[in-house]
């Protein structure tokens, strides 16, 4: 599977629901994230595209017509690192509640 992850200004935001209810582009995993969950110190929301190459494809396409910056792959894999790093920090509470 291939992902991208993209930077779309807060002022934006509102437009992300627009391009996840592509037929193609919905049927890939979308994960997003507010920067400052993150704790990246920027006014942007990141959206994670990740499934089918003709999907992603896709999703670049609507968020380039947004304006919305699809991140170098150095960066999309910072970016992809912090999102990891918290769905498991997460997946371990949940175990510890339940465990």
């Amino acid at each position: 599977m291939v992902y991208a992850i993209f930077e779309v200004k807060k002022e934006d935001s509102r437009k992300i629901d627009q391009v996840l209810k592509d037929d193609l582009v919905s049927r890939q995993s979308i994960t997003t994230r507010d920067a400052s969950a993150l704790d990246i110190d920027k006014d942007v929301v990141y959206v994670k595209i990740e499934g089918s190459e003709e999907g992603v494809k896709r999703a670049e396409e609507l968020f380039k017509d947004m304006s919305a910056k699809r991140l170098s792959d150095k960066e999309a894999e910072e970016i992809n690192e912090k999102i990891k790093a918290q769905d498991e920090s997460a997946a371990l509470g949940m175990g510890n509640i339940f465990g």
